[in-house]
């Protein structure tokens, strides 16, 4: 592969289906510094995995994951190229190593949003936490980072396990009990989604962990654990709320 080629196709690409418009729409929402081209995520991940179908090296990989990182208009990274940046990685996580590790951590430490973070942790942090217990093990400093989308990661992480069924309860368990004092909303929000994607898999020991903790858990949190619980459970737990 020719990693610069096609950091420049890729560009060229999206650049061609710019939409002001909904960049600026996009920029607003996301409350975003950097430059938005307007790409729906979708095509955006279809002119990215045109690059990897093939499936290039590891290096090669990473270099052009790298390569769209670090894309900017008018000195301001361009979000549609760090988007097409994970979307590579996503496609080809499978060739990625235990040391790949902390160029993921590089990559949610230079991000600041939800819309990079949230398929970097899951399908890329996670899946290597699944294929590899020293990665796992990793993410527990992850949990007590400053940066707060460190945190969000390790939470979010754990999707990864529970959407295949192999849960880590465990770490669920932990990671919940470090969180559960936080005042950040995006920390809140993301234990209430483990906890709810858990609870399609495992009703019984959600409700018991929510139960356990209705004192400390914030609204946002205990909304989403209790989405999907049977509506008797629900009302259980509500009624108990302090």
């Amino acid at each position: 592969m020719d990693v610069p080629d096609e950091v420049t196709r890729i560009v060229r690409d999206l650049r061609a289906q710019a939409d002001p418009a909904r960049a600026e729409a996009e920029r607003g929402y996301l409350k975003s510094s950097f430059a938005h081209i307007g790409v729906p995520v979708p095509v955006v991940r279809r002119i990215a995995v045109a690059s990897v179908r093939a499936r290039p090296s590891r290096d090669d990989l990473l270099a052009l994951a790298d390569g769209l990182w670090v894309v900017t208009e008018s000195g301001r990274p361009v979000h549609e190229a760090r988007l097409a940046a994970v979307e590579v990685l996503i496609k080809r996580v499978d060739v990625l190593e235990p040391g790949d590790l902390a160029f993921a951590e590089r990559l949610v430490r230079d991000s600041s949003t939800w819309a990079l973070v949230d398929n970097l942790a899951e399908k890329v942090v996670g899946v290597l936490a699944l294929s590899y217990p020293q990665v796992a093990d990793e993410l527990d400093t992850w949990v007590g980072d400053e940066y707060l989308w460190i945190r969000r990661a390790a939470i979010l992480a754990l999707l990864a396990g529970i959407r295949r069924g192999t849960p880590d309860v465990a770490r669920v368990d932990r990671y919940g009990e470090a969180s559960l004092d936080e005042t950040e909303f995006f920390i809140r929000k993301a234990l209430g989604w483990v906890l709810r994607e858990l609870s399609r898999k495992d009703p019984a020991w959600v409700a018991d962990w929510t139960s356990r903790h209705l004192a400390r858990m914030s609204t946002v949190t205990f909304r989403e654990a209790v989405r999907h619980l049977p509506p008797e459970t629900t009302a259980a737990l509500t009624r108990a709320r302090p």
